[in-house]
């Protein structure tokens, strides 16, 4: 007849037994995640599309495609003129005269007619603005959805080599023992991002 402390006893010794056959998998898994080598040689394509997209990243590429997106639909900005240097500029208001209220009204007459021809093409200006501002505050969720999945494949366990790894531990010599062969060994699952 077992007694209450026997029963204990051995139920003890069974979660002992659980818990170390856990922690094998455990340390197979972590080590299955980092294994780089062993992902490269498995699919050095894959691997080679990682690191490509994760350098991409790292040297500010999305930002450099915005820039020549940007510069293709509104072109090239002009440059400066060379001729308009405060030299010129000055001999252009001397050569208006001597009377700073006649060369002020004649500036803010320019200035007007200057505007008033400019109006139509001042007009589209918020249009191209607004599409700036969408075009940025997509860039930054699309972004961070691409370092998640980098991240995710980059620790993505591969289960066969895990599963070849937990075998190994099973006949480790520490005395791990395998599971009865009735129950598959529990896969480790990955929660979704």
């Amino acid at each position: 007849m077992v007694t209450d402390a026997e029963a204990a006893r051995a139920e003890v010794l069974a979660s002992r037994e659980a818990f170390s056959v856990e922690l094998a998998r455990l340390e197979v898994a972590g080590r299955a995640a980092v294994d780089v080598k062993a992902k490269i040689k498995r699919n050095p394509a894959r691997a080679a599309g990682l690191a490509a997209g994760a350098g991409f990243l790292a040297v500010g590429g999305p930002r450099r495609v915005a820039r020549g997106v940007s510069r293709a639909v509104r072109g090239k900005k002009e440059p400066l003129p060379a001729s308009l240097l405060p030299k010129d500029v000055d001999a252009a208001l001397r050569a208006m005269g001597d009377d700073g209220t006649r060369v002020r009204g004649a500036l803010e007459r320019e200035f007007a007619n200057y505007l008033e021809q400019t109006k139509s093409e001042r007009g589209r200006g918020p249009f191209r603005g607004a599409a700036r501002t969408m075009a940025a505050g997509l860039a930054a969720p699309v972004g961070k959805a691409l370092v998640k999945r980098l991240i995710s494949q980059l620790t993505d366990v591969d289960q066969v080599n895990m599963r070849k790894a937990l075998d190994g531990v099973r006949t480790h010599p520490a005395g791990l023992k395998a599971p009865p062969a009735s129950t598959p060994p529990a896969s480790p699952t990955r929660p979704d991002r």
